[in-house]
């Protein structure tokens, strides 16, 4: 079955792996005027790549998305008295594997003998990457004739690109290569283009791959393999829509030059192509069990960066988890350092990672060379993470180059009060409380499983803060009692109800009365769209349906609520909230984007897609694996020695089966059947299983 084209919400393609990404056309092209291009490690190296065909661009047919990496556009070249079926069609294959690969075929299906002359109209600006985000104009780079093909260098000679076609071009002019091709009647012919990179770090360029026809094209050279594990669904959208996320998810998949073999996902295509501490643990958290290694590897790469010291530039302390790096050469241009550590919640979930990666089967050979780091992260809740002393992990930016809001809602309007007013620092946000509360109680048990001290220091912690956050958090209006978003400066709860109050309900700060409160409001309609939750409250003063972090919807934020809800059998509001993001997604091609549109289905019958969203992106595409894992109710205790299955029940689809998902040593199977209930088996291992009782 032809899987659906690779088309996003405005139109655009994006082929993406590892640090390089490729945004153009339907058709293939890449334009000048936005936001298409070659990028690798945060610059643009190629911002036109435009395809003629004796002078004129084909005509486009379809667009097919033939993995991650890689897509393949079709089109066709009038030809004068060939009558109305189109005769000379053109198929152009894209790989993005290092830098970029592409083979044009062109094949004649009449019956003259043809010679056509293909043009390749090449332009390039090396813009930085957040240039081209907020539309800064940037002066095109002159191109240069090199080695048969035509080179932009920047003026120190550091960034650099160079194209490339065989056949060799038999002309150039100032920007474009021309290669001249016989196609004789039911034949076909191929040109072949090739872009290398460099920068400060050194050259990317593809794998060679052209060969001699009639031979195919190669498959791109690092294959898409399928986990060992499989879903089925009856309702096939979330199938796909799992199936999708986790080929994105491997796409997204960098590894840490310190340490090859350590694995992470980059937060997304195009803005966040890197290393970020908040959401490449996110990603690595959601993705769990059904993929160790991407924890594994997160855990180490974030510790090998973990702060050490103090430094007001960067926001580094001790003990503390960076917020992101930047890698090109035009990273000292940023709004923020290159290294910068200005986030309040990547060093609790550093802890919670370690902690679940443990549990769901992190041998104790693995997680104990990370036992200092977790430590380290401890301390920093305590010390730096609550800079006034008032029990509540806070932030402030230190510096004018750094973020004003330092949690996942990081817009500078991202906190704020019920009639608009912005919160002013320091702020102490309620989830990042959660996390925290979280962190110290999965830390006791790390410590006291190791044998090292202070274990009951941190559950008496944890039983202080929740004391506190009840106490301090807690607000009502005529809706109801619902947790404040944020302290602000002066240690006023912050009101109007935010969707960061669903981050509360998995972690235990909250009880279960509480947790049924905070329910309540994520299923009321001001917070729920149909889609999924919107970041802020309808009746909120600041609410912009298409507001970065007031108003929107944020599927792992939705999926971060379901799993909550979930654990806490609050079946209703969380059967709502996910079959509404498994009914957006085929809209997004079963790729879910960063965030789309809050508005309501009354509003709006379809999702509307915000502007400027990544795709893919990494913790949109996990929330997928943390649907299916509140649908299985999935808890691993591989410690223990155990796995329990407590299934949201009535279950969201008439049925749903996962086979073989490796557990430690131990592969395990779950089939859940409205009409039949819960079978499970666990084989190759020595789990006990636990399986709650559903009415059948």
């Amino acid at each position: 079955m032809t899987t659906p084209p690779m088309v996003g919400p405005l139109g655009e393609v994006t082929c993406v792996r590892g640090e390089t990404f490729v945004v153009s056309d339907p058709n293939g092209d890449i334009l000048r005027g936005g936001d298409h291009g070659v990028y690798v490690r945060d610059t643009r190296f190629l911002d036109r790549l435009e395809l003629l065909v004796d002078g004129l661009p084909p005509r486009p047919l379809t667009a097919t998305d033939t993995g991650p990496s890689s897509a393949t556009f079709h089109a066709y070249v009038p030809v004068a008295g060939a009558g109305p079926d189109p005769t000379v069609v053109v198929e152009r294959r894209r790989v993005v594997d290092g830098c970029l690969h592409e083979e044009i075929h062109l094949r004649n299906h009449g019956r003259t003998d043809l010679e056509v002359e293909v043009g390749l109209r090449l332009g390039s600006d090396l813009a930085y990457i957040f240039d081209v985000r907020h539309d800064r104009e940037i002066d095109p780079v002159p191109a240069e004739h090199r080695d048969g093909g035509l080179a932009f260098v920047r003026a120190d000679g550091v960034d650099q690109v160079t194209v490339t076609v065989d056949p060799v071009a038999h002309r150039r002019d100032t920007d474009t290569l021309y290669v001249a091709c016989q196609l004789p009647a039911g034949q076909r012919t191929r040109v072949c283009l090739d872009v290398v990179a460099t920068d400060v770090y050194g050259t990317v360029s593809p794998p060679r791959r052209c060969v001699a026809l009639p031979v195919p094209v190669a498959a791109p050279a690092t294959p898409w393999h399928r986990p060992s594990w499989s879903v089925r669904c009856s309702d096939r959208r979330f199938t796909r829509l799992v199936e999708r996320s986790v080929e994105d998810l491997h796409a997204l998949r960098m590894v840490d030059p310190e340490a090859p073999d350590d694995a992470f996902c980059a937060a997304g295509s195009p803005w966040y192509l890197t290393l970020f501490g908040r959401d490449s643990l996110w990603t690595a958290l959601m993705s769990l069990p059904f993929d160790l290694t991407l924890a594994d590897g997160t855990l180490r790469t974030l510790a090998r960066r973990q702060g050490t010291r103090h430094d007001l530039g960067t926001e580094e302390a001790p003990g503390k988890i960076l917020h992101e790096i930047r890698r090109g050469s035009l990273t000292h241009r940023g709004d923020l350092p290159p290294n910068y550590y200005g986030t309040i919640d990547a060093t609790p979930l550093f802890v919670v990672l370690a902690h679940e990666a443990w549990r769901c089967g992190l041998g104790d050979d693995r997680l104990r060379p990370l036992l200092p780091h977790v430590e380290a992260a401890l301390g920093w809740l305590c010390s730096d993470g609550d800079s006034d002393a008032d029990g509540f992990l806070e932030y402030r930016k230190l510096q004018a180059r750094g973020l004003d809001n330092q949690g996942w809602k990081d817009s500078h309007d991202g906190v704020q009060f019920a009639d608009g007013t912005l919160a002013t620092p320091p702020i102490a946000l309620a989830e990042v409380q959660a996390y925290a509360y979280d962190a110290a109680r999965r830390g006791a048990e790390l410590l006291r499983h190791f044998g090292r001290p202070g274990a009951s220091g941190w559950d008496r912690w944890a039983d202080d803060l929740a004391d506190r956050f009840r106490a301090s958090f807690w607000i009502e209006d005529h809706h109801g009692r619902y947790p404040a978003i944020a302290l602000d400066g002066e240690k006023r709860a912050v009101d109007g109800p935010a969707s960061n109050m669903g981050h509360l309900v998995a972690s235990g700060l909250v009880d279960g009365t509480e947790a049924a409160l905070i329910g309540a409001q994520l299923g009321h309609q001001r917070l729920a769209s149909g889609w999924g939750l919107r970041t802020l409250a309808s009746d909120s003063a600041g609410f912009n349906p298409l507001g970065y972090h007031t108003g929107s919807v944020w599927p792992h934020d939705t999926a971060i609520a379901v799993w909550g809800l979930a654990v806490r059998h609050q079946q209703d509001v969380a059967t709502g909230l996910l079959r509404g993001l498994v009914e957006v997604a085929p809209g997004f091609s079963s790729r879910l984007p960063e965030l789309f549109g809050g508005f309501a289905r009354d509003e709006a019958p379809a999702p509307v897609p915000y502007p400027a969203s990544c795709r893919p992106q990494a913790w949109a595409a996990a929330g997928a694996l943390l649907l299916l894992r509140a649908c299985l109710g999935l808890h691993a205790d591989l410690p223990g020695g155990r796995v329990r299955i407590d299934p949201l029940w009535p279950p969201p689809f008439r049925s749903l089966e996962v086979t073989d998902l490796p557990i430690g040593d131990a592969r395990l199977s779950v089939r859940i059947d409205r009409d039949r209930g819960v079978d499970a088996e666990v084989v190759d291992g020595d789990l006990a299983l636990e399986v709650s009782e559903v009415p059948r």
